[in-house]
């Protein structure tokens, strides 16, 4: 079987079986590394406290790229 032979039958599964398919090999690109997932986890319940609590205020994806866009200008 070549490779669009492959990619045709990966294509002509359910959307659940597709989903599998692409997790898995997405996966053996890049293995989880569970210490680092770990140290993930914990940073993004820490920045949702903050943010819950107010310490912080959440910016829009449309202002980071607005101030992407004006650096990149310069």
């Amino acid at each position: 079987m070549n490779t669009k032979e492959l990619i045709d039958q990966a294509i002509a599964l359910p959307v659940e079986e597709r989903a599998l398919v692409v997790d898995s090999l997405l996966r053996s690109l890049n293995p989880p590394q569970s210490e680092i997932d770990a140290q993930w986890s914990k940073e993004s319940r820490r920045r949702l406290t903050e943010l819950r609590s107010g310490q912080v205020e959440a910016v829009s994806g449309e202002v980071v790229f607005q101030r992407v866009w004006d650096r990149f200008k310069r």
